[in-house]
């Protein structure tokens, strides 16, 4: 039996609440603002959200995940909105969670190859900060100057390098990720493996369940010159590790 819909009342309620939970502006309801997220880069396939969230901070994407968890009220990740597989397309009456404001890179340690990011940063980006140190991220979508990082994990994003350094999936060492009830959990850790199941193949590639990421990131090169990034917030996914090969 199907829930019945929400009134008025209780969609004017959800609004409130979820305005409470944001900064001013952080918060869109109005026809015109919802417009550009009613499709991702699959345009055959357009619904626009009852509203779009854009948090600013873990703290806020945990409160809008367990508004609208208590609510019944469904909720879609999106990060720059490029995919083509419509994994950001709205769910009706639903919200749009948007991470566009998650775009800091946190650290990237040089020795260790790795960086830890938040999910709204450009996949190239992530190259450019790499390239003072003679490094480079991988995995490289045709769309790599304008996806996020967040995106690439919850498609398993890839490119040509991935014919060398593998895809995203192989490119990543740990994901800190809200979940939809708006629990935080941590999934894989700095070393290269882990004992147990593999819980970050299990994440990425799920297209609506990331927070925070560790990857690795490639170059050109002896592939022995690996390095890895780590990304920031974002379930959710809030932040990311990850790691990269020596561009020689």
């Amino acid at each position: 039996m199907n829930p019945p819909a929400p009134t008025a009342a209780d969609r004017a309620a959800l609004l409130a609440e979820l305005a409470a939970a944001l900064p001013p502006g952080a918060l869109l309801a109005d026809g015109e603002d919802l417009k550009p997220y009613e499709c991702d880069g699959l345009t055959a396939y357009r619904q626009l959200p009852f509203a779009v969230a854009l948090p600013a901070d873990e703290e806020q994407v945990v409160a809008v995940l367990k508004i609208c968890h208590r609510r019944g009220v469904p909720v879609v990740a999106r990060g720059a909105g490029t995919g083509l597989s419509g994994g950001a397309t709205p769910v009706a009456g639903g919200v749009i969670l948007s991470l566009a404001k998650f775009m800091r890179i946190l650290e990237v340690n040089a020795l260790a190859r790795t960086a830890r990011v938040q999910p709204g940063v450009r996949n190239l980006a992530i190259s450019e900060a790499a390239a003072p140190f003679g490094l480079y991220y991988a995995p490289d979508p045709s769309s790599q100057i304008a996806c996020t990082i967040g995106g690439n994990v919850a498609e398993n994003s890839g490119g040509v390098h991935c014919l060398k350094y593998g895809l995203t999936v192989h490119n990543i060492l740990r994901l800190r990720v809200a979940l939809v009830d708006g629990s935080i959990v941590e999934i894989g850790n700095e070393a290269l493996d882990a004992p147990g199941y593999d819980l970050l193949a299990l994440m990425i590639g799920s297209e609506a369940s990331r927070c925070s990421q560790e990857s690795p990131a490639s170059g050109s090169g002896d592939s022995s010159r690996k390095a890895r990034i780590r990304s920031g917030e974002e379930s959710v996914l809030c932040s990311t590790s990850i790691s990269w090969p020596s561009k020689n």
